[in-house]
């Protein structure tokens, strides 16, 4: 007999209406035939031996607890970016950076900006707060529409998110538009530049926005990863770089221990080999640079990409899409009735990918 609800813990009504994040799917089939995994952003390389070195050294003392400051990856950091290590602040990835950020500035109520779509964990961050979440739709090529996001600011909104290169669609908000935004916002508005993707945008500063121009206003604050350009997802290292203030807030949130001392040391290592990273970063820009052109080639709608991945706006096909990928060996990740987010892979991967696009825009060509 089922327990009555009144006589088993309750999680709290809130969560009724908020969806689980869901990650990409498995690179396996339903047969366990391993697929090509398209569909979660990761870097198809592993990390380089210098790096499996040091977390190997780092394992061996697995027995004691991390640095819960991090006080090694942030002089390191805080070198790289130019500031003082009091302004970094990390965590288990740049999406928990996300979570504490509107944990600490955030009462129910208070509003939250960003653009739709982008990044799935903004809203669910949002909601779980009991902030009210503000979706500013991108342009017609899938950009952020800047001068929307700053129309869209009211007397309660606490937090505007900017995520560039965006996730899932692919375009950079450039440095013009960055400025535009951190200077139409009030004062006592936290702009969190979420960089996830940043190592794979364009050099050119007219085309790929930075954050790092405007770390020293105090209501601005980026946000950096670990787990794509570094090869490092499944060590989950994130940071933020922005004012003491909101360091220390970022820092109040974290659970203790939160970024394990492996992590740590694998962060640190995969900094001091940046030259092998830039290498390797550029075969993925010229991958996704080869997908992207061959898919436009097919006839599908796919805006320019500064991130390690291609999005094709399918609407109600995406599902389907998706699921003639993987019957023909890729994994993709749709977001149903709306587009489809295609991770750049190895050249074998990208190659039998867009065979099965081929496929599929031939088979849809009658239909059209």
């Amino acid at each position: 007999m089922p327990t009555p609800e009144h006589d088993r813990p309750r999680a709290r009504r809130a969560l009724d209406d908020i969806p689980a994040y869901k990650a990409g799917r498995s690179a396996l089939g339903p047969d366990g035939v391993p697929l090509a995994k398209l569909s979660s952003n990761e870097l198809p390389y592993p990390p380089f031996p210098e790096v499996e070195a040091a977390i190997a050294r780092a394992a061996s003392a697995g027995n004691r607890y991390p640095d819960p400051g991090c006080v090694d990856l942030k002089a390191v950091l805080a070198e790289r970016h130019g500031v003082t290590p009091d302004r970094i602040a990390p965590a288990t990835g740049s999406v928990a950076v996300v979570y504490h950020l509107l944990q600490a500035f955030c009462d129910p109520g208070d509003e939250v900006v960003y653009a739709w779509r982008s990044f799935e964990a903004y809203p669910i961050a949002t909601q779980l707060v009991g902030a009210c979440s503000v979706r500013v739709p991108l342009t017609a090529d899938a950009r952020h529409d800047v001068s929307g996001m700053l129309a869209a600011v009211t007397d309660r909104t606490r937090v505007v998110l900017a995520c560039t290169p965006n996730n899932p669609t692919g375009p950079a908000i450039t440095q013009d538009e960055l400025d535009a935004l951190a200077d139409g916002l009030p004062a006592r508005v936290l702009l969190v530049i979420d960089e996830a993707y940043e190592e794979f945008a364009s050099p050119d500063p007219h085309v790929a926005g930075r954050g790092q121009p405007l770390l020293d206003r105090p209501n601005v604050v980026s946000l950096r990863t670990f787990s794509k350009a570094y090869a490092l997802a499944g060590f989950r290292v994130g940071y933020a770089v922005g004012s003491r203030d909101v360091a220390e807030a970022v820092a109040k949130c974290a659970l203790p221990f939160g970024v394990g001392a492996a992590a740590q040391a694998a962060a640190i290592a995969a900094l001091g080999v940046e030259a092998q990273v830039r290498n390797q970063l550029a075969l993925v820009v010229a991958e996704r640079t080869r997908v992207l052109a061959a898919i436009r080639g097919l006839g599908l709608d796919v805006p320019d990409s500064q991130a390690n991945f291609v999005w094709t706006s399918l609407g109600e096909h995406s599902t389907a899409f998706a699921e003639h990928c993987e019957t023909s060996g890729s994994v993709v990740r749709p977001f149903a009735g709306d587009g489809v987010r295609i991770s750049i892979g190895l050249p074998p991967e990208n190659d039998g990918l867009l065979a099965a696009v081929a496929a599929w825009a031939n088979e849809m060509a009658p239909r059209s």
